[in-house]
């Protein structure tokens, strides 16, 4: 499903840091996305993930790092560099009493889209969601909703799309559409993915590149195949479960 991407970063993250109080959340993080790429951000719960996708959403300010969009500086020139991004998560469904196409207008409005109309239109085709304008989006189906936030996310034709478990709680044949309408979006309009993920399956059918965080640092990174030999695991998924375990569980140190 994956296709070769050439040098270009849309995304540079230098040596992020965020604590709360005494908890590093967050140490020293690097990394880029060029246009076209999907990377995979994995790790355990309470890794960093979501807190690291929050402060490339400006949602979170990082404690320490620069953040670049599009070359503009996230601290600096916050407008521009957000501009072009956008965000999709299972867990954040957009407002249940408003429906489809409303739901769709008012994040429009929100990102100032052009021609708003036509682009609302446009999403309803592509995500196969015409039938559902006037149903309100707390009565679709977990896959709908998910073909709708996906749809949401598109409004600014981001050049950066931030997924945290997109597919999480969806049936397989559903989960199957979604990745691949978001291939297709990498591929076709050049957009660069951060995907955060469980299914290591999923990611690494999906992904060009993996970085997998432990207490908030990079511990691997590099193409799936690439890791899965290296470390000569069966899958992707046995590499991450030894490394995590090894990671939350250290060997203590020689006397």
């Amino acid at each position: 499903m994956k296709t070769d991407v050439p040098g270009e970063a849309v995304l540079q993250v230098r040596s992020l840091c965020k604590s709360f109080g005494d908890l590093e959340a967050v140490k020293d993080v690097s990394f880029s996305i060029e246009a076209g790429e999907i990377v995979g951000l994995v790790g355990p719960n309470g890794a960093g993930k979501t807190t690291t996708i929050n402060m490339i959403l400006g949602v979170l300010t990082p404690t320490a790092g620069e953040i670049r969009v599009d070359g503009f500086d996230l601290a600096r020139r916050r407008r521009q560099a957000l501009a072009h991004t956008n965000f999709a998560a299972a867990y954040a469904p957009l407002p249940g009493n408003l429906t489809v196409e409303q739901n769709l207008r008012v994040f429009g409005m929100i990102y100032g889209t052009p021609r708003l109309g036509e682009r609302i239109e446009a999403l309803l085709e592509t995500y196969d969601l015409k039938h559902y304008r006037r149903v309100k989006c707390g009565v679709l189906s977990s896959g709908e909703q998910s073909r709708v936030t996906l749809a949401k996310a598109m409004l600014n034709r981001p050049k950066l799309l931030l997924l945290d478990e997109p597919t999480a709680s969806i049936d397989p044949a559903t989960a199957r559409d979604i990745r691949g309408r978001i291939v297709a979006f990498a591929r076709e309009t050049r957009g660069a993915v951060l995907w955060t993920s469980h299914n290591m399956y999923e990611v690494a059918e999906v992904c060009h590149r993996v970085l997998f965080l432990s207490r908030g640092r990079v511990l691997l990174a590099g193409a799936p195949a690439d890791l899965i030999a290296e470390h000569g695991d069966a899958n992707l998924e046995d590499l991450f479960v030894r490394v995590a375990k090894e990671a939350l569980n250290p060997a203590p140190e020689a006397a």
